[in-house]
């Protein structure tokens, strides 16, 4: 549009002019496909390659022919190649223009001799007769008086993988006498039996290809190694090469599966292997929890990370790997790889030491030449990180090539017997649904094994047990303090405080270790500090923050810890939780609360989840929590497992996500839901006080009516309302009271519910700030927790408006020029919003009387929590470290704004933080996200940096001048 040529467009429009306004433009849609094989010539005089509206291959006198588009064309394509070869007559249509679809173009391309037609769409069009192209191709026909033979098939949806097998699977039902028509295929559906069954796997690789995979930890370089891999070959060869990756939804903590081809042919794969001829594994913990070596090939490599000997071997290597080693006749090498990172500083990044390994020993380029090019990808890629990191990834490479050992493979390994088979007590949807997904197999499950509203039962990470962490805490009673700080950060909640009495410690192991409990209110019980660490992912962040002068946890190898703490650990879940002997609004008392949020797939050392976990323990057993898409939706949220879990009564959070820019709209949703059924309920109990009742009941009435508004005191008059109408409920003449049944009916209300809305910078400052300042605007009992990373961490680290001036991330790579949007101040001037900023790290005392002042507010309430997170490019190992120093450098301030102080003739601002104290730049210094842009764009770095600590001293002067008021 131009103001020189000035134009109205978008109008409203009503029914008069709206149908023959759209009608109009059918010549132009017309007109598209003839500029579109116009425009696909000019484009193939360009490159050399040529495209036209359909493209067909395969046998130009194929009796069956598959219609499909995108992706899929590759593997049907190279399907088709392979089963011509065998005699077949089957082909192919791509389509490369969807819509206008020309019959024209279409008729021209498929084969005379085409007698059945199988249309593939990769989607669900719900209770029509058909999918879109479908029905598209079936109109060309019927339109042109022909009747071949026409059926429509479904594959691939969520981006499931499709493959050869599965294209043989389709032309293989259209040679059938009377072919399935709305079909799936890659999928068995025992509902609805639409499936086609697979028949023998095929594998149509050219000859040359090598076919590799890679099982990693998220976090630890996998991936990234990989993706330089492909590079390498395919910049310096005149190899192909191809990779796909596929993830779990465990953030720094979660599997990763690479899936490499170099061929000295066209790769025409787009699907994962099932056949490998090189698989490493990464983590030694994988061995036995997933079939790392299912699909290698006969006399394929295995490389396997770990700190174990050949002798260890025997003792730690599943059978059933074993007999695949022996029986396959593969080479095992071993290396490890984490000691190789550790002692050249690189941490748990053993990246570069595996890929160096990798080329060693798949051969796919001469591993000296290989050498030469991964150290030219490590200057490249780290080189804006600074010498030191460049060194230490070369030294990583170097020590690598001299620590790969190859294991001598025993004969006895070819018959080692089956593993014993341990029973559990678990649900079966545990069994039957969740343990095959989390062992990649979740491809294999059949339509039956999932609720049709996709619903998925909360409390399923505790059967997990991933045992992922290198190092885990060790507690050392006699420097134990009982502050149970180590519990109230740990961000996935395997440290809990056990209270106990002597007499339930008669059947503990040995090794379950107490001492007597400190605090008047805890005399004549047992104290002990259990550590779950099969749960751990060895973060470290409770040694660190341990305020013992002797620290009461040492980081101590797993290896070290199994035999004795997973039977404590287990024991421990038998004892009663004592959470009754200690006010639950201390940092002591909460830890002595059930978390009802546990063993999450956060990243190890997360900021967020210790927020989240302690919410929980306060408020959990009342919850329900809108969940905006991001980091949190992700480790809360994703299937199968879920951390949220209940109580011993199964009380525990209700948990839901709807979408990233609507979370608060859906949390208000749910309050008004809540509302409206208590305010019923409010009806009712007032009903009964005017009947002819005893007066026990409306006692019981008033005191509940007197309290509905209090989380806890709800809850427990509420069980006394409940057992007085149990009594009542029935007259001496054996009649039911109908009105005392509708309040039973109704009594899962009578506990006040906690409405918590949850999500992240980018959807609170960003994407869903129109929302929630909307529903903060209606003054409505909401609590919303946002965990501001300064950053959209769950995309990749893009800069946000949470983001601070100078700091660098996606969209930012020379600095954030303009300083952090204040949402805190922004809500406190609607006068009525409970307003809290808080560092866990920096003051637990501080971040837990905002939650209980928040959660008691009778209206909206807001707490805004810093989250340091593995986008800011510190050690996550000290992430509540890196929350105290934020504050004390003044680039983090800690509030409370409580509207009550008002009403009470006090200031409402509450200024916690103290005058800064630290180093601002030395604290800016101390992370990658700043530290990177003096290398990077040295010119802004100064500036930006002293604008930053200029908005910093600005912003915390401001909120000086408003608490002093």
């Amino acid at each position: 549009m131009n103001p020189e040529y000035p134009q109205l467009r978008g109008t409203a429009q009503n029914p008069d002019i709206y149908f023959q306004n759209r009608e109009g433009c059918n010549p132009f849609y017309e007109a598209i496909p003839n500029i579109v094989v116009e425009e696909m010539e000019k484009v193939g005089d360009l490159v050399g390659r040529s495209y036209h509206l359909f493209d067909y291959v395969g046998d130009p006198e194929a009796d069956r022919v598959v219609v499909s588009m995108a992706s899929s064309c590759d593997v049907i394509e190279e399907t088709v190649n392979y089963l011509n070869t065998l005699g077949e007559r089957v082909g192919l249509i791509k389509v490369r223009l969807y819509h206008p679809f020309s019959r024209e173009h279409f008729l021209q391309v498929i084969p005379a001799t085409a007698e059945r037609i199988a249309v593939l769409d990769r989607t669900k069009s719900s209770g029509a007769l058909g999918e879109p192209m479908y029905q598209d191709v079936c109109t060309v026909f019927q339109e042109r008086a022909q009747t071949p033979v026409i059926v429509g098939g479904r594959y691939g949806l969520g981006s499931k993988d499709f493959t050869p097998t599965m294209v043989k699977a389709v032309f293989d039902n259209l040679r059938a006498s009377s072919p399935k028509n709305h079909f799936t295929v890659g999928i068995k559906d025992d509902v609805s039996f639409t499936s086609l069954d697979l028949g023998e796997e095929i594998h149509p690789t050219t000859e040359g290809t090598v076919r590799c995979k890679f099982w990693g930890l998220g976090a630890d370089g996998t991936v990234g190694a990989n993706k330089n891999a492909i590079k390498i070959i395919g910049e310096n060869t005149d190899m192909f090469a191809q990779a796909y990756f596929s993830y779990d939804a465990k953030k720094s903590g979660g599997i990763t599966i690479s899936h490499l081809r170099f061929s000295p042919h066209r790769i025409q794969s787009p699907y994962l292997l099932s056949q490998s001829d090189f698989i490493a594994c990464h983590n030694p913990a994988f061995v036995n929890q997933y079939n790392i070596l299912e699909g290698i090939r006969d006399g394929g490599n295995f490389l396997l990370n770990s700190p174990w000997t050949a002798k260890d071997m025997e003792k730690y290597l599943p059978d059933h790997m074993k007999r695949t080693i022996a029986q396959k006749h593969l080479n095992f090498y071993n290396i490890d790889a984490g000691k190789i990172a550790a002692q050249v500083g690189l941490g748990g990044r053993i990246n570069m030491v595996m890929q160096a390994a990798f080329f060693k020993i798949a051969n796919v380029i001469p591993p000296q030449q290989a050498v030469k090019y991964i150290k030219d990808a490590i200057k490249k890629t780290y080189g804006k990180k600074g010498e030191k990191i460049v060194k230490m990834n070369m030294n990583a490479v170097d020590k690598a090539l001299g620590a790969l050992k190859k294991v001598r493979v025993p004969k006895s390994w070819e018959t080692a017997g089956h593993e014993a088979y341990l029973e559990k007590d678990e649900p079966e949807f545990v069994s039957k649904v969740m343990r095959p997904m989390l062992a990649q197999q979740g491809d294999k499950l059949p339509v039956s094994a999932f609720s049709p509203d996709g619903i998925f039962p909360t409390g399923t990470t505790k059967y997990e047990k991933r045992g992922i962490a290198i190092n885990v805490p060790e507690w050392i009673p006699a420097n134990c303090i009982q502050c149970n700080q180590c519990a109230f950060v740990c961000p996935h909640a395997v440290i809990r405080p056990v209270l106990v009495e002597q007499g339930s410690l008669k059947n503990a192991p040995k090794t379950f270790v107490t001492v007597p409990a400190k605090g008047k209110e805890l005399k004549g019980l047992r104290f002990r500090i259990q550590i779950s660490p099969l749960d751990c992912t060895g973060c470290g962040n409770c040694a660190d923050i341990c305020p013992a002068k002797k620290k009461a946890l040492v980081m101590k190898p797993l290896a070290s810890q199994k035999a004795a703490q997973v039977p404590n650990h287990q024991f421990s879940t038998t004892l009663p939780v004592m959470d009754h002997v200690m006010a639950p609004t201390t940092v002591k008392g909460s830890q002595f609360r059930q978390p009802l949020f546990e063993f999450s797939g956060a990243c190890a050392g997360c900021g967020e989840t210790p927020y989240v976990k302690v919410v929980t323990q306060l408020f959990g057993d009342r919850m329900l929590i809108a969940n905006a898409t991001g980091c949190s939706s992700i480790y809360g949220g994703s299937a199968p497992v879920c951390p949220y879990t209940v109580n011993e009564e199964g009380h525990g959070p209700a948990w839901a996500n709807s979408l990233f820019e609507d979370n608060a709209e859906y949390g208000f949703g749910m309050e008004l839901a809540v509302s409206q059924r208590r305010d019923k309920l409010v009806d009712l109990v007032r009903e009964v006080l005017d009947r002819d009742v005893s007066k026990a009941l409306k006692q019981a009435c008033q005191e509940w009516l007197d309290n509905m508004n209090d989380g806890a005191k709800s809850k427990e008059f509420g069980r006394k309302l409940e057992e007085q109408i149990e009594l009542e409920m029935v007259n001496e003449n054996g009649a039911v009271n109908a009105l005392l049944c509708e309040i039973l009916d109704r009594s899962d209300y009578l506990t006040k519910k906690s409405i918590w809305i949850v999500g992240g910078d980018g959807w609170a400052y960003d994407i869903g700030y129109g929302g929630l300042d909307h529903v903060i605007a209606q003054g409505r009992d909401v609590n919303i927790l946002v965990l501001d990373t300064e950053v959209y961490s769950n995309t990749g680290g893009q800069s946000s408006k949470a983001t601070p001036t100078g700091a660098v991330a996606k969209f930012a790579a020379s600095g954030k020029p303009v300083r952090k949007k204040d949402l805190g101040r922004m809500a406190m001037i609607y006068g009525y919003v409970y307003v809290a900023s808080v560092a866990m790290g920096a003051n637990k005392n501080q971040f837990m009387k905002a939650l209980v002042e928040a959660e008691s507010y009778p209206g909206p309430s807001l707490i805004i929590a810093y989250a340091p997170c593995i986008n800011h490019g510190i050690n996550m190992g000290r992430s509540q470290h890196e929350e105290k120093r934020a504050v004390e450098a003044g680039y983090w301030t800690l509030y409370r704004f409580d509207p009550r102080r008002k009403e009470a003739g006090e200031n409402p601002l509450i200024l916690d933080s103290k005058e800064p104290t630290g180093d601002f730049k030395e604290f800016l210094m101390g992370e990658v996200r700043y530290s990177a842009l003096t290398r990077t764009f040295p010119e802004n770095a100064k500036a930006l940096f002293e604008q930053a600590e200029k908005d910093m001293r600005e912003r915390f002067e401001v909120y000086k001048q408003l608490a002093e008021k």
